[in-house]
C-alpha cells in the first residue's frame, strides 16, 4: 500500500510475526520491535535505503506523537 508522509511518497509493507527475525527500534516510540512481533516497514519511494520499521499503533498515530516519545 502506498501513502504520503512528511512530504514524501512511501510504501507501507506489513511484516508478519513469523517473518520478523531481527530487533528494530520504532521511530515512533523509540522502543524495540522484537523478533516475532508483526509490524510495518515504511519505505520512501525516492530513498528506499531510508526504510524504517514501525509498530502498527505508532504508525497509526504518527501525526499525533512527538518524535522519540517514550510509551
Amino acid at each position: 500500500m502506498s501513502t504520503h508522509w512528511l512530504d514524501t511518497d512511501v510504501e507501507v509493507r506489513r511484516i508478519q510475526p513469523f517473518r520478523a527475525t531481527k530487533t528494530y527500534v520504532c521511530p515512533g516510540c523509540n522502543q524495540d520491535i522484537t523478533p516475532g512481533t508483526g509490524h510495518l516497514v515504511v519505505v520512501p519511494i525516492e530513498a528506499p535505503d531510508l526504510r524504517r520499521h514501525w509498530h502498527h499503533a505508532c504508525w497509526a498515530h504518527r501525526d499525533r506523537r512527538r518524535p522519540g516519545r517514550l510509551r
